[in-house]
């Protein structure tokens, strides 16, 4: 199989939890990407062979951004014939990104079956593109805007796959790598690969507040790397007013061992990507979600609005992050009005609250969807 995915780590993952599981079967994979892209560096990491695409997005401000994009994906996708004539692929599996386009193409013009799957609430432009291309549509959301009306493809709503390293992870593991006692409680802070400004912002100006009234609670704080120094240096006048609680708060640029630290978390504040809730959902994690607000079509808010209806998340809209106007912090109470830092004091003071979000998250999480999307490939190929 090839499996091909790209530009942000939301497209990546669930290829590679499709990875293990199609490895723990004895199928052959290889990843298509661009050399620039994460894929490079995550699909080499779990151990697959790459091979290297070119593609290009464009800016839609800038229209004529489209021609040389265009350029490069033709170009793709003569390399990506290429690749299918020497590696002849029982078929080829997208999951978005503009890389995706000259592979699937490629696999169209190839006559190799090929799969699509659609990871947010509304579909991306590539998989759009590629729906009507493809023998078979897996969905993440059995309502999933902007599916294509008329389609060939069998069509079918299996979930959102999540990593082995995700479900398997370990809580005692994040436990030791930050000193946290198994008797204290763990609020995970992060907002993508990436980081989140907003919500770095909001989460140290309610920091001094926060673990002053919760004594118990320990925050795991995923900055982001372009992030990381800027807080540091805020987080630094808010301890120097309060040392003694500098110990719990432990900040990282990137956190390699997301699923130990899921897994140990009671509480979790992120952004609303589709592979975000879809370990979320796996894990049963009440959560606090913060849509990306410039995500196509708003698609982060209309992923997380399932998990709302249950009950297992809170929303609070990125705008809705009030911080001080001249920085970070300047203050332990700097903001008069905080939706976000009051919506954290209040779950914590609840453990009855979070086990009920807890409870119902898990009712949305499928963790057998890599499985399941296996079998559907594996019966593809073999018809």
């Amino acid at each position: 199989m090839i499996l091909s995915g790209g530009g942000t780590a939301g497209h990546i993952y669930p290829a590679l939890a499709l990875a293990d599981e199609l490895s723990s079967r004895k199928v052959d994979l290889l990843y298509a990407g661009t050399s620039s892209g994460p894929e490079l560096h995550l699909a080499s990491e779990a151990g697959l062979a790459f091979a290297a695409i070119s593609s290009a997005g464009f800016d839609r401000a800038r229209p004529l951004s489209l021609l040389s994009s265009g350029a490069k994906a033709l170009k793709g996708v003569f390399q990506a014939m290429g690749l299918l004539r020497r590696e002849k692929p029982s078929a080829v599996v997208c999951f978005g990104g503009y890389v995706s386009v000259p592979v699937g193409i490629a696999a169209w013009l190839r006559k190799v079956p090929l799969v699509v799957h659609e990871q947010n609430s509304h579909m991306g432009m590539t998989n759009r593109f590629l729906a009507s291309r493809a023998q078979f549509i897996a969905l993440t959301y059995p309502k999933t805007a902007g599916l294509p009306s008329k389609l060939k493809a069998e069509v079918a709503f299996l979930g959102n796959p999540v990593r082995g390293s995700v479900q398997d992870a370990d809580s005692s593991r994040a436990r030791a790598l930050f000193d946290i006692p198994d008797t204290a409680k763990i609020l995970l802070v992060f907002g993508g690969s990436r980081g989140a400004r907003k919500i770095n912002q909001a989460t140290v100006a309610a920091l001094s507040t926060f673990l002053s009234k919760r004594d118990r609670w320990h925050i795991i704080h995923g900055t982001g790397q372009a992030e990381y120094d800027s807080v540091m240096q805020d987080v630094q006048e808010v301890f120097e007013r309060s040392p003694e609680l500098q110990s719990r708060y432990h900040a990282l640029p990137y956190i390699e061992n997301m699923g130990d630290v899921l897994v140990a978390a009671d509480l979790v504040v992120s952004r609303a990507g589709a592979t975000s809730i879809a370990e979320l959902t796996a894990l049963g994690k009440p959560s606090v979600l913060v849509p990306y607000p410039y995500a196509t079509d708003d698609h982060q808010t209309t992923n997380a609005q399932a998990l709302l209806a249950l009950g297992g998340a809170r929303l609070i809209a990125d705008s809705k992050l009030a911080v001080p106007e001249e920085g970070y912090t300047s203050g332990t109470d700097c903001v008069e009005t905080s939706p976000y830092r009051d919506t954290l004091l209040e779950l914590t003071g609840d453990e009855q609250a979070l086990k009920t979000m807890a409870e119902r998250a898990a009712t949305l999480g499928k963790r057998d969807a890599a499985a399941k999307l296996a079998e559907a490939i594996l019966e593809l190929a073999r018809n």
